[in-house]
């Protein structure tokens, strides 16, 4: 089985910046061999969407149009870590954000793909 922890929510000021951390774990579980590792956020009253995506061990990443330029996914294989550095934070990107790990090939932010899921960390931006 795979767990996904993710850390580095928190409260901030809009304009601010955070960092955002998952780490995996598991038998025999290396996200440099999943298909996509990805960051969604769910936001009260909307439903979960697809926020960045880093494909096959670092191939391609993949953005929501509201983050481009802004957010950047990373990940260090060694560490067994994804990060979404979250920069120019606005107060519409708050949300609990959650880590998923993908096996299968598909649309990256589509919900269904996902076979593992973290239990989310909280970001607050403030005006």
């Amino acid at each position: 089985q795979v767990q996904l922890l993710e850390s580095g929510g928190g409260s901030v000021q809009a304009g601010g910046s955070l960092r955002l951390s998952c780490a995996a774990s598991g038998y025999t579980y290396s996200i440099f061999y999943m298909t996509y590792m990805t960051w969604f956020r769910q936001a009260p009253g909307k439903e979960r969407e697809g926020v960045a995506a880093i494909f096959r061990g670092g191939r391609s990443t993949y953005y929501a149009d509201s983050v481009e330029g802004r957010f950047t996914i990373s990940q260090d294989n060694a560490k067994n870590t994804v990060y979404l550095q979250m920069n120019s934070l606005k107060p519409e990107d708050t949300a609990l954000y959650y880590c998923a790990a993908s096996s299968k090939v598909g649309t990256w932010y589509q919900t269904g793909l996902y076979n593992y899921w973290g239990q989310g960390t909280q970001v607050t931006v403030s005006s």
